[in-house]
C-alpha cells in the first residue's frame, strides 16, 4: 500500500570500498524531467504552444517526447541500484518479486483510477496510460534483473528491439495501420485513448521496446555501481550515450522515430539522450560537488516524482470539470482573468504551465518540509 516515510536517497553508489553514498544527480535528474512533465501537459491555450512543447504529430521527435522515456529510464537505474543492494543484503528472491508484483500493481490500479477521474465508466475507461507502462516496465524488467547479469540484460534489450522490429516491419509504419493498432483493436477495443480510439500510444505491443528503455537504464545502473572512477564513469556514460544517439538516428532512415509506436530507433535516440543529460548531471552534481541552492529545487520536486505526477493531473482534470458559469471552466477562467492578458498569447500559454510547475513544486516543498514521502 502507498505510504508515507522518512526522507531517503533515490539511489545509492556502491564503491570499491563497499560504502554506500547519496546520489543526489539522480534526484536532479529526475526532477528535471518532472518539472518538464508537468510544463509540456498544461499549456494554458492548446492552439498556441512553442513547438518542443508539443509531441510530434507523427515521425519525429521533439523535446516533449523526451519526458516519458527519460522517466522510464530513471526507473531502471533507481531498481538497479537499490535491489542490487537488496540482493547483496540476502533477501529472498520471493520477497523480492512479491514486492515488485504488489508495486506494480498499485501504480498500475492509481493509472486506471486517474484515466477515471473523476466518473468512472467501467464499459469505456481506458486501460493503458502512462503509470500502466511504467508498472509493467517495471514488473518485467525486475524478474529479468532478478534472474540474469548485465549480459542476460543486454541480450534481453536486444530481443525486445529485434523482435518488435520483425513484428512491425511488415505492415509498414503509417498512422493507423500498423500492427500495434491491429493487436489493440483485439484486445483494447473500446478502452484506448480518446484521442485516438483505434489505437493507443501506451498499447500492448509498443510495451515491449519500452522495456527496453528501463534495460537500457539497468546499464547505467550497473555502470554506478562498477569499480571505477567517477569521472570514468562519466565518461563511460557520455560514450554510450554517444553511441546510442548515432545508432538511433541511423536506423532511422529504416524504421522511423516515433514516439507513439515507441520504435526501435526512438529507443535508442531516448536512451541515448538520457545517458548524456544523467551523465552531466553526474559529473557536475556528484563528481564535482556543484550543487547547492541550484540543485535543491530540483532534488524537492525528484524526490517525490509520483506525488508530483498525481497531483498534477489530478489538478489539470479537476479545473477542466469545474464551471464557474454555463461553458467556462475554472481553468479558463482563471487563464482568461489572470494570465491572457500578461503577454501574447502564446507566452501566456507558457505562463500558465510554468505556473503549474510552480503550484506542483510547492506541494512537494512542503511534503519535503514534513518529511512526507510518498512510497509504494
Amino acid at each position: 500500500m502507498a505510504t508515507m516515510t522518512a526522507p531517503r536517497a533515490a539511489g545509492t553508489i556502491a564503491a570499491a570500498s563497499g560504502i554506500m553514498n547519496r546520489l543526489e544527480s539522480l534526484d536532479v535528474f529526475r526532477g528535471l524531467t518532472m518539472a518538464s512533465m508537468v510544463m509540456v501537459n498544461n499549456a494554458g491555450d492548446w492552439t498556441n504552444v512553442y513547438a518542443p512543447l508539443r509531441h510530434a504529430e507523427w515521425h519525429g521527435w521533439t523535446f516533449t517526447d523526451m519526458v516519458f522515456p527519460f522517466f522510464l529510464w530513471i526507473v531502471g537505474v533507481a531498481m538497479t541500484l537499490s535491489t542490487a543492494r537488496r540482493v547483496e543484503r540476502g533477501e529472498n528472491k520471493s520477497d523480492l518479486i512479491a514486492h515488485a508484483f504488489r508495486r506494480a500493481a498499485i501504480i498500475f490500479a492509481i493509472g486506471l483510477l486517474l484515466n477515471g477521474f473523476p466518473h468512472y465508466n467501467l464499459s469505456t475507461i481506458r486501460i493503458p496510460g502512462v503509470l500502466q507502462r511504467i508498472a509493467i516496465c517495471y514488473l518485467i524488467a525486475t524478474l529479468i534483473f532478478l534472474y540474469t547479469n548485465w549480459k542476460g540484460q543486454l541480450a534481453a534489450i536486444a530481443g525486445c528491439l529485434a523482435s518488435y522490429w520483425a513484428m512491425m516491419a511488415p505492415w509498414g509504419y503509417g498512422k493507423g495501420s500498423t500492427f500495434a493498432q491491429y493487436v489493440d483493436g483485439l484486445y483494447l477495443k473500446g478502452h484506448m485513448y480518446g484521442a485516438t480510439k483505434t489505437w493507443d500510444p501506451e498499447g500492448i505491443v509498443s510495451t515491449l521496446p519500452a522495456i527496453g528503455t528501463a534495460l537500457f537504464g539497468f546499464l547505467c545502473g550497473h555502470l554506478l555501481r562498477a569499480g571505477l572512477t567517477d569521472t570514468a564513469k562519466a565518461l563511460w556514460m557520455a560514450g554510450i550515450g554517444a553511441a546510442l544517439t548515432i545508432a538511433g538516428l541511423i536506423t532511422d532512415a529504416w524504421q522511423p522515430i516515433n514516439k507513439q509506436l515507441w520504435t526501435v530507433p526512438y529507443t535508442m535516440l531516448m536512451a541515448g539522450l538520457a545517458f548524456l543529460v544523467f551523465g552531466a548531471c553526474y559529473y557536475i552534481v556528484d563528481v564535482r560537488g556543484l550543487r547547492g541552492r541550484w540543485t535543491k529545487p530540483l532534488v524537492i520536486m525528484g524526490m517525490n516524482a509520483m506525488a508530483v505526477y498525481i497531483l498534477s493531473g489530478t489538478i489539470a482534470r479537476l479545473m477542466s470539470l469545474i464551471q464557474v458559469s454555463q461553458g467556462v471552466s475554472l481553468k479558463m477562467y482563471l487563464y482568461r482573468g489572470l494570465f491572457a492578458p500578461l503577454a501574447s498569447p502564446i507566452n501566456s500559454s507558457l505562463l500558465w504551465a510554468l505556473a503549474n510547475v510552480a503550484v506542483c513544486w510547492l506541494a512537494a516543498w512542503g511534503m519535503y518540509r514534513r518529511g512526507w514521502f510518498l512510497k509504494f
